[in-house]
């Protein structure tokens, strides 16, 4: 058996891709889209040793970074079936819908200045119809048991904890009359998060692949980080000023919109305007509204209380680009949340463009920024940044609520790992820049004598 590494790896974190080959088959473990900055989007190809045939895709969750390749395959006029937990599937769908249309829509104002220059035009990197293809491909799985997706190989999804339907996945290989089962952790979330629950690990394994994002540290405790955010919102409400949550619309959107729900329900605050700025995010809530069953056991009795829109009143949903262009005239107090998570595109831009230089406006940055997004300059306290070309000076106060990340932090990493560790596995340790992976390597060793291989992209590895 053969794996080749085909993202997220040698210290990139987006563009998970992984294919798995043996004598029979040919299967790929995500197909993800590469995110951050210009050095990062250019990998932006159909993943290595995909020309060939492919038996089956698998998934471990919907999040662009892990599924936002998928149209090239379709566009390369692979047939596979896409194998996904439903909420997954249903994630995927709206994600990958989604990014067709900024494909679509980049390369046609592209295009526009290419042509007034007198150059060739450009081809999007994909087409709404080569989303619309491979989402058709789409087949659910349950969690917990094994589906055959190609000869000599089963696949087992096991809870991640991360987004809506994320999973793990265990590959259970035979081949030459001998078994070997593969772990690909997936994204893996924070035990005790709200909303889902929390990661399922499995036992076995003779090769795992963990995810390593935030493999250096641990997040600060998300009690902590809820009093924080309380804080925060109350203090700048109280002063009558602006704030700006560059919200990724799967996963964060849903947690804050929840949070926020509490607040008013238990009077923590009183009800003040709040934006949902993201089509994209209002279709993501209504998918985890029809998903209670993924729930824990928390916030299914929250939600049994009473439904959070009761909660909710002040939260106006703004789907159109009118709509969202009419928030500009909104005074203060009012917290916007916007596309998107790293502030790399869509509406939090022009929020951002129209309220950084005020001395009164709160920046509240929730998840992980990859490196060359505008997101992370903010984070490390640029004091000038570009916008649409335009130079934008950063007086509003910028804060990192890591206690909000969907990724576990190193503590809860090797409490996944732990599971599986007295079978005695190889470690490949990927998603994630050089030094969190390094030092989650290095905790593995000194934890349970398990040396960790630190791939890099293309790189082949052989069981």
């Amino acid at each position: 058996m053969k794996i080749t590494i085909a993202g997220a790896a040698g210290g990139e974190v987006t563009g998970s891709a992984y294919l798995v080959q043996t004598r029979r088959a040919s299967v790929l473990v995500d197909c993800g889209m590469f995110q951050g900055g210009r050095k990062s989007e250019s990998l932006n190809r159909p993943p290595a040793g995909s020309r060939q045939k492919l038996d089956a895709v698998l998934l471990t969750h919907g999040h662009l970074d892990h599924a936002g390749r998928l149209p090239l395959l379709a566009k390369r006029g692979h047939t596979a079936p896409v194998f996904a937990t439903q909420g997954t599937a249903d994630m995927a769908a709206l994600i990958l819908r989604d990014s067709a249309r900024i494909q679509a829509g980049d390369a046609e104002r592209r295009n526009r200045k290419r042509e007034r220059a007198g150059e060739p035009t450009q081809e999007p990197l994909y087409l709404p119809e080569d989303a619309e293809n491979v989402i058709q491909r789409f087949r659910s799985v349950p969690y917990g048991q094994a589906r055959q997706v190609a000869p000599g190989i089963q696949a087992i999804w096991a809870e991640a904890g991360h987004m809506l339907g994320s999973a793990s996945i265990q590959l259970i290989v035979e081949e030459d009359g001998r078994q070997k089962r593969v772990v690909f952790s997936g994204d893996l979330g924070p035990k005790g998060a709200l909303i889902l629950r929390d990661f399922e690990p499995f036992q076995l394994a003779d090769m795992v692949f963990i995810e390593s994002t935030y493999g250096d540290h641990d997040h600060r405790p998300f009690v902590e980080t809820v009093e924080e955010f309380v804080s925060i919102v109350k203090e700048t409400v109280q002063k009558g000023g602006k704030i700006l949550v560059p919200t990724f619309a799967v996963g964060r959107a849903q947690l804050l919109t929840s949070l926020l729900a509490w607040m008013f329900r238990t009077k923590k605050a009183k009800p003040f305007p709040i934006f949902l700025d993201s089509p994209m995010a209002i279709e993501a809530t209504r998918i985890y509204a029809s998903h209670r069953e993924l729930f824990d056991d928390q916030m299914t009795k929250f939600v049994a209380e009473k439904p959070l829109s009761a909660d909710l009143k002040s939260m106006a949903l703004t789907s159109t680009a009118d709509e969202s262009r009419k928030i500009n005239a909104q005074t203060g107090p009012c917290l916007i949340m916007a596309g998107a998570g790293m502030c790399n595109a869509g509406r939090i831009l022009h929020h951002l463009k129209q309220n950084l230089w005020k001395e009164g406006t709160h920046v509240l940055i929730v998840g992980y920024q990859g490196l060359g997004s505008l997101g992370r300059r903010l984070v490390e306290g640029e004091k000038v940044v570009n916008i649409h070309g335009e130079r934008i000076a950063v007086r509003a106060q910028v804060h990192t609520l890591g206690g909000f990340s969907a990724h576990a932090g190193q503590t809860d990493l090797l409490k996944w790992f732990s599971s599986i560790a007295p079978s005695k596995p190889r470690v490949a340790v990927i998603h994630g820049e050089d030094e969190p992976r390094a030092a989650l390597a290095k905790k593995i060793q000194q934890q349970f004598r398990l040396p960790s291989q630190l791939p890099g992209m293309g790189e082949v590895i052989e069981i």
